[in-house]
């Protein structure tokens, strides 16, 4: 998916004008720990206490970092939010971002759903931040699903079209796989507890997931005409 919810902000602009190469890159890496660290925490934070109860300062108690630190990478709340949200599509549409109509139908659509199944085991927090910014009614990214995402999708489905034209799988709707595909493999994070309930299990193994993602891509590709 395309990148940057926000515009470039002056935080990430830094850089150091010593001609000590070694100077140069350790800024670089300490700002990125930082920008990580301040992310990590907000996922949390976000997740646990929604956009409105969450503030700055609850951010970097849990980042262990100043206020000021915090401030000084993301200059407001809103835009911490914009930046995890940013990573977190950015993580799940990755390798489908890149799909070309030259590519084969089966692999690729395979490789999304275990990708996607995969980021629902190590990113449980971040697919359940997005489903609660979605059933509020998107308030703070309404403008990019109805933009950046919409185009994101439209272009992905074009590739998706141009192998059906071809004859290399069924004549499905595009669009609808795709949001298939996004919430039967997001379903393992944000409905994990009814899962375990329902399987009797205390948590799930990554045996599990990889059962469900194996699941998932012989139900979907069979569904498209191409037979695992």
């Amino acid at each position: 998916m395309t990148r940057q919810i926000e515009p470039d902000s002056p935080e990430t602009k830094r850089t150091t004008s010593s001609g000590d190469k070694r100077k140069k890159v350790r800024p670089g890496r300490i700002r990125e720990r930082n920008r990580e660290r301040i992310l990590m925490a907000a996922e949390k934070e976000f997740s646990q206490n929604g956009f409105g109860a969450t503030t700055v300062q609850k951010i970097a108690d849990r980042a262990g970092l100043p206020k000021s630190n915090v401030l000084y990478y993301f200059s407001n709340k809103k835009r911490i939010y914009y930046a995890l949200m940013d990573d977190i599509m950015g993580r799940w549409n990755e390798m489908f971002s890149k799909i070309q109509p030259e590519d084969d139908p089966a692999t690729t659509l395979a490789s999304f759903i275990h990708a996607k199944v995969e980021l629902s085991r190590t990113h449980p927090l971040a697919s359940r931040l997005f489903a609660l910014e979605i059933i509020q009614g998107a308030p703070v990214l309404k403008d990019h699903l109805s933009t950046t995402m919409r185009e994101w999708v439209q272009a992905r489905a074009g590739v998706i079209q141009q192998w059906i034209d071809a004859g290399r799988m069924a004549p499905v709707d595009p669009v609808q796989l795709i949001l298939l595909i996004w919430s039967s493999t997001q379903h393992y994070a944000d409905f994990q507890v009814q899962i375990l309930a329902i399987e009797d299990k205390s948590e799930y193994t990554e045996s599990d997931f990889q059962h469900a993602a194996d699941f998932l891509t012989s139900v979907i590709l069979r569904g498209c005409g191409l037979a695992p």
